[in-house]
């Protein structure tokens, strides 16, 4: 091994806290910014024909499920445009904050699958052409990574989390995986 990667890897061991801050704080950042754009103008009249469009070259069988979400949204879009961008802002503040963090992961991990499934349409249509599988389900396997981060690393020292923590000990059960 040489010295250069001897150092390197002694840095991100002894800024191993601070990393998983900054990515969980960053990934906030991404999903205030994408829950902000929930309330552009114009949004909820769209989104029905946006789930019609990705029902586009989809397999046969998913066909009820798309079917059963347009009939869904299209009784009222801008209730689900508005849900999903206030949950999305929860999400945002929960990140940044570091407040509830297994809540938080978890509901994200499903929102995530929700937003991949429906308005993404699972990435699709799969056929010829098809580059991008989506980013809900990315973001999905995000969460589940912090997760792990979480339980692998314990308690995050730059969080809301920690401080409630101090304070009451219950808290742990609610926002740390690991509550020992």
């Amino acid at each position: 091994m040489t010295s250069v990667q001897v150092t390197l890897d002694n840095w991100f061991v002894r800024n191993v806290y601070k990393l998983k801050t900054s990515a969980r704080i960053i990934f906030g950042i991404i999903w205030a910014i994408d829950g902000s754009l929930k309330f552009i103008p114009g949004l909820a009249e769209n989104l029905v024909d946006m789930i019609k469009q990705v029902t586009q070259g989809q397999p046969s069988w998913l066909k009820p499920w798309f079917d059963y979400w347009s009939a869904n949204v299209s009784s009222n879009p801008q209730f689900y445009v508005t849900m999903t961008g206030i949950g999305e802002l929860a999400l945002a503040f929960a990140l940044v904050l570091g407040l509830l963090r297994k809540v938080t992961y978890t509901f994200g991990f499903f929102l995530s699958l929700f937003i991949w499934s429906v308005p993404e349409g699972f990435g699709g249509p799969y056929g010829p052409g098809s580059t991008d599988i989506g980013t809900g389900i990315v973001y999905a396997l995000v969460f589940v990574f912090l997760l792990l981060i979480n339980a692998t690393f314990g308690p995050s020292r730059y969080s809301l989390d920690y401080a409630i923590e101090r304070r009451w000990k219950w808290w742990r059960r609610v926002a740390e995986v690991k509550s020992a």
